[in-house]
């Protein structure tokens, strides 16, 4: 459903997030991450759930280091665009990094 919407509208940013959640909601965890960065890259600032839909996915698997880099990046986002409950939950998010 989502794939069939999508090719339709490629450049829908809320298809594009909802097939990547998922992707890794079925197991397709570099897909779904694929999907996130490249989501990320195309719409630099307006991807404050995919910072941190990616950044819970690194963390899941243990993946420290690119777990806070992408973190990092979303609270700023978030922060920026003055979205602070999404910022807070990061901030909860990366206090798990260690």
């Amino acid at each position: 459903m989502l794939e069939s919407s999508l090719a339709e509208d490629p450049a829908d940013t809320f298809l594009r997030y909802g097939l990547a959640v998922q992707c890794l909601r079925d197991g397709d965890v570099e897909e779904g991450r694929r999907q996130l960065q490249s989501l990320i890259a195309d719409h630099p600032d307006d991807t404050v759930a995919a910072h941190q839909q990616l950044g819970q996915s690194y963390l899941e698997a243990e993946e420290m280091e690119p777990a806070r880099v992408i973190l990092e990046q979303g609270i700023a986002l978030a922060r920026k665009r003055g979205d602070w409950h999404a910022a807070s939950e990061m901030e909860g998010l990366l206090s798990q990094v260690g």
